[in-house]
């Protein structure tokens, strides 16, 4: 009797602690689930970022070409958007360079029609070399010609960020 009443307890804790971690993480993660156009763009796409402790993106170039990756967030302007689905997005740099947005594990997507939209993101930026056919596909993705996608022949050494979590902001 003792041992099925100490089991039953036991399975009624781990139930409920189980259900109390499942409450935490959704308190972290958006529901907004887009691919492809949304009807409202603004919110929180990924996980939850709020608009505190964000650093310029100067000083996130700083930090890469430093210690190699920058780990915060930063806030910019939607330059470009993946026109399939929305899985990547560009922004510019101060330098004047572009940056390619992606998204940890793919785990979510921005609304395509977000382009020229504010936004802050937050995650890891590094410094990386992108492959001849990894650009390819990100110009077929672009929608550009054939032409200028075989004209693709060099690798490319540029600053990569990849977001855990993306807040756009309303247009001023």
């Amino acid at each position: 009797m003792k041992k099925s009443f100490l089991i039953v307890a036991l399975a009624a804790g781990s139930f409920a602690f189980s259900c109390q971690q499942k409450t935490e993480e959704t308190a972290t993660t958006t529901t907004y689930e887009v691919v492809g156009e949304a009807e409202v763009v603004p919110g929180n796409y990924g996980n939850i970022v709020e608009a505190t402790e964000i650093v310029t993106t100067a000083e996130m170039i700083s930090a890469v070409e430093a210690k190699g990756e920058f780990a915060g967030k930063i806030s910019g302007e939607i330059q470009e958007v993946c026109t399939k689905k929305g899985c990547w997005f560009a922004m510019e740099l101060p330098n004047g360079e572009s940056m390619r947005v992606t998204f940890k594990d793919y785990g979510f997507f921005l609304p395509t029609n977000s382009q020229g939209f504010p936004i802050v993101i937050e995650g890891v930026a590094t410094l990386t070399e992108t492959d001849v056919e990894t650009l390819r596909h990100y110009a077929e993705d672009k929608g550009v010609s054939k032409e200028e996608v075989e004209a693709i022949t060099e690798p490319e050494r540029k600053i990569t960020f990849e977001a855990t979590g993306a807040m756009i902001k309303p247009k001023a």
